[in-house]
């Protein structure tokens, strides 16, 4: 498992990459995927915290934090820009961070309101993944000229994922 700051450290160019479609309305957007008790999947919308260390999300009492305090797997999902279908993504297991110096120093850095009953994660990353679909988008709706999709990945040497999960 890997954090942020390996995986950036790996892969600069495509951890940029994702940084950017996370951030790329200000603060971090994303749609996260949990697990839900009788093991289906659930989506929220959340929002990331990137740092030079790790990738954090600030999580609520819900049904999500219910999921990732039970069975931390999870995938996030860029917001689709306005201008493009380009999608990021970046799959792993969350783990709640416990260490009072970090949880203090982020909750001040982004004004977490001490009466909020929140908890911090930090999100380790198996996969990451980039796909730019070109300006027509992934599926052209007026006749344009095809411009093959491009796609970037990652999979934490580390990690022990089925084939299936990393492609």
């Amino acid at each position: 498992m890997a954090s942020w700051s390996d995986f950036a450290a790996a892969e600069p160019h495509l951890a940029s990459a994702v940084r950017a479609l996370l951030q790329q309305y200000g603060p971090g957007m994303a749609y996260l995927a949990t697990v839900r008790p009788d093991g289906g999947p659930r989506v929220h919308p959340i929002s990331p915290v990137i740092t030079d260390e790790g990738l954090y999300c600030f999580v609520v009492a819900s049904p999500k934090r219910g999921d990732l305090e039970r069975d931390g797997r999870y995938a996030l999902h860029s917001y689709p820009p306005e201008d493009s279908d380009d999608e990021a993504y970046l799959a792993g297991t969350a783990h709640p961070v416990t260490d009072p110096v970090v949880v203090a120093r982020l909750a001040g850095a982004l004004r977490a309101s001490p009466r909020v009953d929140w908890r911090l994660f930090e999100f380790s990353i198996d996969v990451a993944m980039v796909r730019r679909h070109g300006p027509a988008g992934a599926m052209p709706l007026t006749p344009t000229p095809v411009v093959p999709a491009v796609s970037r990945a990652w999979r934490d040497p580390a990690a022990r994922l089925p084939a299936a999960v990393a492609a």
